[in-house]
């Protein structure tokens, strides 16, 4: 089954990142054809500095490879290598309606949230569902708020398919219901807009200093704590055992330790976890021609997927 997944290059990515897109989506690869991409036109929408853009779509390459991306097994490319992808947007710009951009819920919280409302905001969805359509993808592992998107890939495919003739794939969406809302710094959902994320990346004395700045309750060193209610402890639970949750559960109980000392524990268990990825991206660092050239080589057979997609959209369409 072929898989596509993609993820912007909008800012250091977190362990809400990890745990929720990087590790499932690695995953894939062991069990479907998966391809991945570095949403870099999709970024445009909000990093408006160029070199800034070609500096986290880079570290988000160095983050997955670290990560255990093997990209013998996945194609793995920037969207911006591949050009094929904004020209069907333009072919399927064709048969969206308007109405059906207007009801999309990730334009009205972006606009809500005070993002200006341009073209790109607006069509979105529509290079999201080139971005699919044209791999012909089966299944697009999303987040509930992506849902929506996946909806309209699969209305504007039926509707050109219908329309003109059979070309594309009409895609599942794969819910990650699994995968629990990662708190932030701050108890909110963590993400860069909300600047309460943990980096994944950063350096040991910035991630201490994130996880330090962890919101808890007021209560003392003393006191019982409730563990399900703790941010601390919900973080916790994303790299520790089960044994090893059950025993800090059983101290929050107790009382007689502090949430410095919770805090502590989960900044040893973080490097614990990402100790040996840390290594590896600090070694890709040094060798960035390597990490190019798994960039060039998976935006070539990306192309060669794409390419046969984008001739039956065109000479559906007339233009061949």
């Amino acid at each position: 089954m072929r898989v596509l997944s993609g993820i912007q290059p909008s800012g250091s990515l977190h362990i809400g990142n990890y745990f929720a897109m990087m590790r499932p989506a690695i995953e894939l690869q062991e069990e479907h054809e998966a391809y991945i991409f570095i949403a870099n036109y999709h970024s445009l929408t909000t990093v408006r500095e160029a070199e800034r853009l070609r500096t986290l779509t880079l570290d988000v390459a160095l983050d997955f490879l670290a990560c255990g991306l093997d990209p013998e097994k996945t194609v793995f490319y920037r969207q911006s290598d591949v050009p094929e992808v904004t020209e069907l947007t333009w072919l399927l710009s064709i048969v969206t309606p308007m109405g059906l951009l207007e009801r999309c819920h990730a334009y009205k919280d972006k606009i809500a949230r005070g993002l200006s409302a341009d073209h790109g905001l607006f069509a979105y969805p529509v290079l999201m569902a080139a971005d699919i359509l044209a791999v012909q993808s089966n299944l697009v592992p999303v987040g509930q708020d992506q849902k929506q998107h996946v909806e309209v890939t699969r209305d504007l495919a039926i509707k050109f398919n219908h329309e003109y003739e059979e070309v594309f794939t009409i895609p599942e969406s794969q819910i990650q219901e699994n995968v629990a809302v990662i708190p932030g710094t701050d108890g909110q959902k963590m993400s860069k807009s909300y600047g309460n994320t943990i980096d994944i990346f950063s350096s040991k004395k910035k991630i201490r200093q994130s996880i330090m700045r962890i919101v808890t309750d007021s209560k003392t060193l003393e006191e019982a704590k409730g563990p399900d209610t703790c941010n601390i402890f919900a973080l916790y639970k994303l790299f520790a055992t089960e044994s090893e949750c059950q025993d800090l559960a059983d101290r929050y109980r107790a009382g007689g330790m502090g949430y410095g000392d919770a805090k502590k524990e989960l900044f040893a268990k973080f490097e614990e976890h990402f100790a040996s990825m840390r290594a590896k991206r600090e070694d890709l660092e040094k060798n960035l021609d390597y990490v190019e050239s798994v960039l060039d080589d998976g935006a070539e057979r990306a192309r060669t997927t794409i390419t046969p997609t984008l001739d039956a959209a065109r000479t559906a369409m007339g233009l061949a």
